[in-house]
């Protein structure tokens, strides 16, 4: 069977080229006209994600071949779909930049995998005819890539903007959908990691009406929602439709997780831990768990939970506050000596760490490693990792290979103390294939039923995550 779905991809010729503010842009002026729309983001990102859903009033949903696999490309995009009139996919850097010189993992190649029209958004500063010869290589360079048209970003007047347009759409034969001038660098502010997260931001109201009111006017909206709309028809299988049904072992534990006792799993969700993939809120749920935030930040005490997921985010910006909650970082180190499993990625295994020491001031955490972290002025990490599990421990069998991404300033500053470990009854359970990981290509510190790692993961690409989470909760909560 095939259905329309329509959807564009956003791509750019590289990083900071204009993709977020017109895929926001986008989202916020067809929202304003009354239209549903389902935003995606291409590669490992939470922060513009974030502003991706705020814009569309949505979960907006990772499509990544590396993180995921191909085969649940598809599947993924279509089963969250659903009734919208349209989605927006914002890419990742340059259109065809993979992890090589095949262009492996790229925007490019997902823009095929979902035969999605691309729309190409150009930073024209300093340039102007040369501007069509770009254009032109990026269309031959692979020609199933379907771009169907250009945005102008950054111009500088009428004149600027005459020549490129008219270079362009002579030379290349699509056409060019709306020019944006330069605008106030500071509307999206940025730090270390990029954009402020929207849930930092203090006017993010007035900051989707600003990109709206930019689409609006200097976009040709009804020229690329046809574009969108027109989109080729997608081969729809009857595995594509039940995207929620899993093979039949996972379906046997999602019974067996459905008939115990309600499994409640916290997630610490607050302005310093918020990246988090929606997919994995929901494999968790799928598979019988209820869900209760909880804010490490103002929260007392744990609830009356079975497990704890605490994911990425910026505990350094808020140090003092959650260093000052003493009460918060007590329950947590009590309960995990009771036994209480917690998995905890990158910002979350920065708290649970010993202390964070900025700019001199040393800031005490949860301590249950015994490892002091510092934040440096470049990146520790970027980019996709690969673990091998390399000992058994409360969520991996040994010997798995897991691929996920790492993305962090922040660093060890007394890498010596692991020589104290195996005495504390830690020890790592990750060794580096690709990536930096926390010590010495080490990465995965386990303690009890603890799980702390810089290595992100997304749960349709690595679904026994939230099988073991799972699997854990029920002990624990049978044991108290």
């Amino acid at each position: 069977m095939k259905s329309r779905y329509p959807r564009l991809v956003v791509a750019g010729l590289k990083g900071g080229s204009g993709k977020t503010i017109l895929s926001i842009g986008l989202i916020a002026a067809w929202r304003e006209k009354g239209f549903s729309i389902v935003p995606y983001k291409k590669g490992p990102d939470y922060i513009d994600a974030g502003w991706l859903s705020s814009a569309a009033k949505h979960p907006c949903y990772n499509l990544d071949p590396f993180l995921t696999g191909r085969g649940k490309i598809l599947s993924s995009f279509i089963g969250h779909f659903k009734e919208a009139d349209c989605s927006v996919i914002e890419g990742n850097r340059g259109l065809y930049d993979g992890m090589d010189s095949a262009g492996t993992y790229s925007t490019a190649e997902l823009s095929k995998i979902l035969k999605s029209p691309v729309i190409l958004i150009m930073d024209c500063t300093k340039v102007t005819r040369t501007a069509g010869a770009i254009v032109l290589g990026m269309q031959k360079f692979d020609k199933k890539v379907d771009i169907k048209g250009v945005v102008l970003n950054r111009i500088a007047g009428a004149r600027h903007e005459k020549v490129i347009r008219e270079t362009v759409e002579r030379y290349c034969n699509i056409p060019v959908l709306g020019a944006i001038p330069k605008l106030k660098s500071d509307f999206l502010s940025e730090r270390h990691m990029g954009l402020t997260p929207f849930q930092e931001h203090l006017e993010v109201k007035n900051v989707l009406s600003f990109c709206a009111e930019v689409a609006d006017k200097y976009l040709d909206l009804n020229r690329i929602w046809k574009i969108a709309i027109q989109a080729e028809p997608m081969t729809v299988t009857i595995h594509d439709t039940r995207y929620r049904i899993q093979d039949e072992g996972n379906r046997a534990s999602c019974i067996m997780h459905h008939a115990s006792p309600c499994i409640k799993i916290g997630i610490i969700r607050d302005s310093a831990f918020q990246f988090y993939y929606p997919e994995n809120f929901e494999e968790l749920e799928k598979n019988g768990a209820k869900l209760l935030e909880v804010s490490a930040l103002t929260g007392k005490e744990l609830p009356d939970i079975d497990a704890l997921y605490i994911g990425g985010g910026f505990p350094e910006t808020h140090a003092i506050a959650l260093a000052k909650n003493t009460v918060f970082r007590k329950s947590i180190k009590k309960a995990i000596k009771n036994g209480l499993p917690v998995y905890a990625e990158c910002g979350g295994l920065m708290y649970l760490g010993e202390s964070l020491i900025l700019e001199g001031k040393t800031y005490p955490m949860a301590g249950i490693f015994p490892i002091r972290f510092s934040l440096e002025q470049r990146p520790q990490a970027h980019g996709y990792s690969i673990v091998e599990v390399n000992r058994a421990n409360p969520y991996y069998a040994k010997g798995r290979v897991i691929k996920g991404h790492e993305f962090h300033y922040s660093r060890v500053l007394n890498p010596e103390s692991a020589a104290l470990f195996s005495k504390r009854g830690i020890y790592f359970s990750f060794r580096m294939k690709r990536g930096e990981g926390i010590i010495n290509k080490l990465d995965g510190l386990c303690y009890k039923n603890v799980l702390a790692t810089y290595t992100h993961i997304h749960a349709l690409g690595t679904p026994e995550w939230a099988e073991g989470l799972i699997k854990k909760a029920v002990e624990y909560r049978g044991k108290a």
